[in-house]
């Protein structure tokens, strides 16, 4: 096995979404996070092992092709429950990781983004993943507070050496600002932009319209809203008139919003798993997108 996929005829059920295709990835438009698999503030182990490992199966046995991780999520620890769950990874599968940032002793997330951070992390991916390629590594800018201004050329170039040498098949940017992909796009080609957006954050409008346009897809992390829940009345006001949760609601709206959106909703659990897929499926009305549309503006 050279990378993250082999061939694989398993059918893949239908998910919410349809699919997108990243490069020569085609992924379902409705994935899986697998953060929130690592202990309390995303470090350690889980509080159940053999928990972790059942949602990540139920995910690929409900059809996601589309895992997110990072070596850095325990550390160590989503990456390696990933590979005992799942590997040799089924054909249609594709797991997406990133870098650019390290865990500290106090649970932080200070910036890693020097050349030798990065080799480091991509070494260390390869290994508790057990691949020889990675899929897609998403360059992590800013800090756990959000975007900051500053050039990205080292560190991108690092990943495109990186990638010429075969150890990366596709390049992305997380947590970047507007500036700093026009920048990336003069380096080299990247397939994903991966931010905060949801219903209640939507910044990013322009460039998720934007990067539509070019093919390229936009991720959104935090699709719930995170560690602050979303909370609007518009939203649980279109929620109670469908019957539905507003969780349901916002992710329903995610997928509708534009078709270069890729959801990568996270939880330990395969019943809120469960709930999530059949929360995105929900048909959205007019009524409800004139609604929902004016929360965040």
């Amino acid at each position: 096995m050279t990378t993250a996929t082999t061939s694989d005829s398993t059918p893949t059920p239908t998910l919410p979404g349809g699919t997108w295709t990243m490069g020569d990835l085609t992924v379902t438009r409705f994935g899986y996070g697998a953060m929130q698999l690592a202990g309390p503030g995303v470090m350690g182990p889980p509080a159940d092992h053999d928990g972790a490992l059942a949602v990540l199966r139920e995910a690929v046995r409900l059809g996601i092709t589309h895992i997110d991780t990072a070596d850095a999520y325990g550390p160590h620890v989503t990456n390696r429950l990933i590979r005992e769950a799942l590997h040799p990874y089924p054909g249609p599968l594709h797991v997406v990781t990133k870098v650019g940032a390290h865990r500290d002793a106090d649970g932080g997330w200070p910036p890693a983004r020097e050349p030798d951070d990065l080799r480091r992390a991509v070494d260390a991916n390869l290994e508790t993943l057990g691949v020889d390629t990675l899929d897609l590594v998403n360059l992590r800018l800013g800090d756990a507070t959000g975007p900051r201004p500053g050039s990205l050329a080292t560190a991108y170039e690092t990943l495109v050496e990186l990638q010429e040498q075969g150890l990366i098949r596709h390049l992305g940017l997380s947590n970047a600002t507007p500036e700093q992909i026009a920048e990336a796009e003069t380096i080299a080609p990247f397939v994903c932009v991966q931010n905060l957006y949801n219903l209640a954050h939507r910044q990013d409008d322009d460039l998720v319209d934007r990067l539509a346009g070019q093919g390229v897809a936009y991720v959104p992390f935090f699709p719930l809203g995170g560690f602050t829940p979303l909370q609007s009345a518009t939203l649980s006001a279109v929620a109670e008139r469908r019957g539905v949760r507003p969780m349901a609601v916002a992710l329903a709206w995610l997928l509708r919003r534009s078709p270069n959106i890729l959801l990568i909703p996270g939880t330990s659990s395969v019943a809120h798993l469960r709930e999530n897929v059949a929360g995105a499926s929900l048909d959205l009305t007019e009524e409800d997108l004139a609604a929902l549309d004016t929360i965040g503006r």
